[in-house]
């Protein structure tokens, strides 16, 4: 059985698969199997406060992608769910990515004949002419994401011009970034206030470096840490296909700049004197006694914590605080007294 819902989590947080290539409800079960240990899919429901379809769902991606499996059944519980360890999870999530590439690319240098719907785009130069002829012809749809938490000027100067004139031509671009670039361009220009103009979210992390035009042709890094190894050209209907469906994926769980709040929220002197102490075992009333404030403002404080980083119970805030490392385990708690009932 998980600690109880509204028991602050503390444990050293579990690394998101979310970068990885799964969905956020997937995420949050294989987080919080890692941190509390094996556990039945109603254990799991009370626990995080999600209904029993989302929670099936997430399990049945778990298990689909190998990070986690069915142990036995118990009369009283039901099946048993064990995480497996998130290094070799992340291993084997890495080799998926990267299969493709390395097929196609097989470390090379140079052009290779990899038919008409793959090529193989040498440089970041040859890259940018090549972007530049499938701007010229887009008609419907420009989709990227960026992986990168700051641009070159060489990058900044050619992407700017192309982003203008597909909105010029009224097509949709959709970016999803770690973080916003220099959003000057993303204005529409003088003379034109009421002007189309790119549509932005941001994640904490994405999953690659990825742009497809009107989903037909698909582009990215022949190595992901490496850009000036040149890219791949995809017009496979059924990969690119797949991409789109990645980019929709992490689209719809992305936010708005300024709706973005999970990872940039700072907590002021009182919350992080809250965090600590129920970090170490406090309850809300002995906690609240120590900062010298009721019960009730402790309740006050810590439902504004949830509002502000989107949680529905105080178990899923626990896991958002470690994702934050706001508040690290301590000693073990102190024995509860008469008045911490």
């Amino acid at each position: 059985m998980l600690r109880s819902r509204d028991a602050l989590a503390t444990a050293p947080p579990a690394p998101s698969l979310v970068p990885w290539g799964m969905s956020p409800d997937a995420d949050l079960v294989y987080r919080t199997l890692v941190t509390f240990g094996p556990a039945a899919a109603a254990d799991l429901e009370r626990s995080l406060g999600m209904s029993r379809r989302r929670v099936q769902a997430a399990l049945d991606e778990l298990a689909a992608a190998g990070a986690a499996r069915t142990g036995p059944t118990t009369p009283r519980r039901g099946l048993i769910w064990t995480p497996r360890p998130p290094d070799e999870v992340i291993a084997d999530r890495r080799r998926a990515r990267l299969r493709l590439v390395r097929t196609g690319a097989q470390e090379a240098r140079e052009p290779l004949p990899l038919g008409d719907d793959l090529r193989h785009l040498p440089s970041r130069a040859a890259t940018r002419d090549r972007l530049a002829e499938l701007v010229r012809i887009a008609r419907h749809e420009h989709l990227a994401i960026n992986t990168e938490p700051r641009f070159d000027t060489e990058s900044s100067r050619s992407a700017a011009p192309m982003d203008r004139a597909l909105v010029d031509h009224g097509v949709r671009v959709r970016v999803l970034g770690v973080q916003p670039p220099d959003r000057r361009w993303l204005s529409p220009p003088p003379g034109k206030p009421d002007g189309r103009r790119p549509e932005y979210r941001e994640a904490p992390s994405v999953p690659m470096k990825l742009i497809v035009v009107d989903r037909k042709v698909a582009l990215f890094p022949v190595a992901p840490a490496d850009f000036s190894r040149g890219y791949l050209e995809v017009a496979q209907p059924p990969v690119v296909s797949a991409l789109v469906a990645l980019f929709e994926r992490h689209w719809e769980t992305a936010q708005p700049p300024q709706e973005h709040t999970l990872y940039d929220i700072a907590l002021d002197p009182r919350e992080r004197s809250l965090i600590e102490l129920l970090a170490r075992g406090h309850t809300d009333a002995s906690a609240a006694r120590e900062l010298r404030i009721s019960a009730r403002s402790v309740s006050y404080i810590l439902r504004g914590l949830m509002d502000r980083l989107g949680v529905d119970n105080r178990f899923q805030l626990g896991l958002a605080i470690g994702a934050m490392r706001t508040a690290q385990p301590a000693e073990p708690p102190p024995p509860a007294g008469e008045d911490d009932r």
